[in-house]
């Protein structure tokens, strides 16, 4: 009896293998048409729909199968036939549903689809992960404590990697870093590694940026993406000899690498701290031949490059840039204004040449005449770079060209109750030239006194004032 009842169950159970195995390969049949997009993919479906028209598992799978071919209403169909046959408790047909819906660009219908699918399945960490992703463009800190859920349900699952990037994308780099803080670098995939370093390139927190980013290169020394940021983080550090040396690795040791102007900037800012101003220029000419998305960052590449030549010496490239930089911004401020000024100066300085240098300070005097025209809180500045440049032009005083300018600023600081050290430090040249210039010049002694009594009225043990006046 024993033998038959045996032979039986095993007939049963082969029945029973032969069954599934045929569900199966249909099943299998109608993925493949519809990936496919077969000829007779509606008849392979429809048979596969029959077979497993009481199981979820597979018509989510068909679901999911159209729904990667983009036939969006057919995905939807066989999620709905899914939850059917699941008595509305199949957390995969929400999940395709959300999928469906977020396709759609609908994302809070999706996230209602995401959030039915972790009550119906509390321990399965595809709906959470797939709402807070949606939901974060909606709440951030929603999308993170639906993960937090996630956490009390699941304390296996590790949640603050996908917190940090949620965090990352909805630019809340404080709250990112802090959440990346709590992964270790070891269970970092580099795509967190980089969005932590990044978070804190923004935050001007370049040290710990560094150190993770070194970590990530220990591992994955050719990524082109962290060689780019160590560059960046030496840069800003002042660390140059490492930073060159990161540039290297990123211009030609690292796969898949793709340059903007900002990487050829910075590496030039890099060769600019090492005072190879040569280096430095070439990559900014770099930069410049790449694509910028705004005037403002080219204009900004440009000032750099002005810089370099200016660093080596060479004025009339510095000037030249520069001009070109102020054309680039949107409104010059005083500063802006003031720097080339100052340029023309240095060039002035350089020249050997009395009429070129005579030239370059008409053109620094021209400068700092439209800074105070232009500018009103600059004209005290104007006036103090106009009779300094003045007097450069006139050093023995006897045309009193920078006479004007120091009277001018005599009129503005001396009516001051309250002084501060550069207001005296101003007065006591403007006091100087005059008495000089009354003194020797124009051999008016009475005036000269007069100028030497103000100057030594604000600074008492001043030399010059005290000979004036005959004071020991």
């Amino acid at each position: 009896m024993k033998t038959i009842k045996y032979l039986v169950m095993g007939v049963m159970l082969a029945g029973f293998s032969t069954a599934a195995m045929a569900q199966e390969a249909e099943l299998n049949a109608a993925l493949q048409a519809i990936k496919n997009n077969a000829a007779d993919k509606a008849d392979v479906v429809k048979t596969a729909q029959k077979k497993n028209k009481k199981n979820p598992d597979a018509l989510v799978a068909i679901g999911r199968a159209f729904y990667e071919a983009q036939d969006t209403a057919q995905a939807r169909t066989f999620a709905l036939l899914a939850d059917e046959a699941a008595k509305h408790k199949c957390a995969p047909a929400f999940i395709l549903l959300g999928d469906i819906e977020a396709f759609a660009n609908e994302g809070g219908k999706a996230a209602g689809y995401y959030n039915q699918a972790t009550y119906t399945d509390p321990k399965d960490p595809a709906g959470y992960y797939k709402y807070a992703l949606v939901y974060r463009k909606i709440s951030p800190k929603g999308a993170v404590q639906k993960l937090a859920d996630l956490k009390a349900q699941r304390p296996d699952i590790e949640v603050d990697a996908l917190s940090g990037h949620i965090y990352y994308l909805s630019n809340e780099f404080e709250k990112a870093r802090e959440a990346y803080g709590k992964v270790p670098v070891g269970k970092m995939e580099k795509n967190d590694i980089v969005e932590y370093a990044m978070a804190s390139y923004f935050l001007g927190k370049h040290s710990e940026g560094l150190e993770k980013v070194k970590a990530g290169l220990a591992k994955e020394p050719r990524n082109a993406a962290m060689n780019r940021l160590a560059m960046f983080f030496n840069t800003e550090l002042g660390n140059f000899d490492d930073a060159v040396k990161f540039g290297d690795a990123l211009f030609n040791k690292s796969d898949s690498a793709k340059f903007s102007y900002l990487d050829y900037a910075y590496l030039g800012n890099a060769f600019n701290g090492l005072k190879q101003a040569d280096k430095a220029i070439e990559q900014y000419n770099l930069a410049l031949q790449s694509e910028f998305d705004n005037k403002a960052k080219r204009a900004g590449v440009v000032k750099q490059l002005s810089d370099a030549y200016a660093e080596k010496e060479d004025y009339i490239n510095a000037i030249e840039r520069y001009k070109e930089y102020l054309e680039g911004i949107e409104k010059a401020s005083a500063t802006d204004m003031a720097a080339l000024g100052s340029l023309y100066t240095q060039h002035a300085s350089k020249l050997t040449d009395p009429v070129a240098k005579k030239e370059a300070f008409t053109q620094a005097d021209g400068v700092y005449a439209g800074l105070a025209e232009k500018y009103e809180n600059a004209v005290e500045y104007a006036n103090f770079m106009r009779a300094r440049v003045n007097a450069q032009m006139d050093p023995d005083s006897k045309q009193g060209l920078a006479k004007p300018y120091y009277d001018k600023l005599i009129e503005l600081i001396a009516p001051k109750a309250e002084k501060d050290a550069s207001d005296k430090a101003r007065l006591v040249e403007a006091y100087r030239y005059n008495i000089a210039y009354y003194f020797i010049v124009k051999e008016d002694k009475a005036q000269a006194k007069e100028f030497a009594n103000k100057l030594i009225a604000i600074d008492p043990d001043n030399e010059v004032a005290k000979q004036i006046l005959g004071v020991k």
